[in-house]
């Protein structure tokens, strides 16, 4: 029987999960106390892996490198393609939220004002890259700083020659034994979907969109479009890779997007599929993944631009071309410096609606509204944002190698 089990193919086990989940759900919200301590143990272990997971993959990625210029040259392009797509993502969120108009009448006298983050500067940003105690910032999960002193540590190994090979052979031996781990703690992913699903539905129920389901529409419709309008393209045309191809191998990491509403999440189970099944240059791999798991949102920054086109809908503000260039501009900035867990992009509202006038106060108002029915909507979207890190891993990763194969035919 256990054979059995372990024959089926992961995905399908995980989609097997989630079916269950949305039953016991719907039919037995009794057993939820009972299952739901499954659910927070499979979250509770994805994220102990994902600080080590982002600084090792990320420094023996820059050292299998062993090369500035080629680092250089992947993290330019992978910063340049991220931008792109958030950019897009953006841009998408806004168009549908003005053409369909989900905010328009929405009653949001009757919810409860929620308390917001105040939201950070474009300084504070940008300074806050560079950790001031990286010991506090591996213990805080500042995925930012994180990533910054993994490539100058990376840089440095490259820099020290023969006399760091221990420390960069280390780096390596690190990196595969987290590869295994993540291989064994994945294997709950299916009874950890199971409880995780089974808790949304119960809180929430089916009917629950009824009174916000223009955005949860809009929600579905932007990742749709933002996979095929810029995802697809990106896979087809710049990477060159076959669409069934890939898809068929990013099933697992957007299942586990879904279920987990969080991008790092996925990052273990995307390291997997790259190098398996993709198989990409695992120091490539192992060096944009993580970045892509911080900065690659696209899912926040489609939300992000929808949800403000929203509030300024609910709050009867007309906006003008030039309050929308200010929100893609801040909307976009703001899906980068998002954190990579559950519901972040709905506390980065503040950034952009402050930039165009509205007052702290109704963007908790607005925020009070949409997160009794967050947790569903921010499922769908993380989608786009594990689609969009593997899709342009794998336009960096296969550009890469053809680039080295015209350098230096075999």
């Amino acid at each position: 029987m256990t054979r059995r089990w372990f024959a089926i193919p992961l995905w399908l086990r995980v989609l097997g999960g989630l079916l269950a989940g949305v039953l016991t759900g719907l039919f037995s919200p009794a057993a939820i106390p009972w299952i739901g301590f499954v659910g927070e143990l499979f979250v509770r272990l994805i994220r102990m892996l994902v600080v080590p997971i982002v600084f090792v993959s990320i420094a023996s990625g820059v050292t299998a490198l062993a090369d500035p210029r080629r680092l250089g040259s992947v993290g330019g392009r992978t910063v340049l393609l991220f931008a792109f797509t958030t950019a897009c993502a953006v841009s998408i969120g806004m168009a549908l939220g003005l053409l369909i108009g989900p905010g328009t009448g929405a009653a949001l006298g009757k919810a409860m004002p929620h308390a917001l983050e105040e939201a950070k500067s474009l300084h504070d940003q940008l300074i806050g890259i560079v950790p001031v105690n990286i010991v506090q910032s591996l213990a805080e999960g500042d995925m930012l700083a994180i990533i910054f002193f993994a490539m100058l540590f990376g840089c440095g190994v490259i820099l020290a020659g023969d006399e760091a090979r221990p420390m960069a052979n280390m780096l390596q031996s690190a990196s595969r034994v987290l590869f295994h781990l993540v291989r064994l703690v994945m294997e709950i992913t299916p009874f950890g979907v199971l409880a995780l699903i089974a808790k949304a539905v119960a809180d929430n129920g089916i009917a629950v969109f009824a009174n916000i389901g223009w955005l949860a529409l809009c929600v579905l419709l932007g990742v749709i479009v933002q996979i095929l309008l810029v995802h697809l393209p990106l896979i087809r045309l710049v990477a060159r890779l076959s669409i069934r191809r890939f898809f068929h191998a990013a099933v697992d990491p957007l299942l586990v997007a879904f279920s987990t509403a969080s991008s790092a999440a996925t990052l273990p189970v995307a390291l997997r599929v790259a190098q398996e099944e993709l198989q990409l240059d695992p120091a490539i791999a192992s060096t944009v993944l993580p970045i892509g798991a911080s900065i690659g949102k696209d899912g926040t920054a489609m939300y992000v631009g929808l949800l403000s086109i929203f509030a300024l809908q609910a709050l009867g503000v007309h906006p003008d071309s030039t309050m929308l260039g200010i929100m893609l501009l801040t909307g976009a900035l703001a899906a980068f410096g998002t954190a990579p867990i559950p519901s972040a992009s709905l506390f980065m509202l503040a950034a952009v609606l402050s930039a165009v006038g509205i007052s702290p106060e109704q963007t908790a108002l607005v925020v009070g509204f949409v997160l009794p029915f967050d947790r569903l909507l921010d499922m769908t979207r993380t989608i786009a944002s594990a689609s969009a890190n593997l899709a342009v891993t794998t336009a960096v990763a296969r550009n890469d190698t053809r680039s080295n194969q015209l350098a230096f035919p075999q």
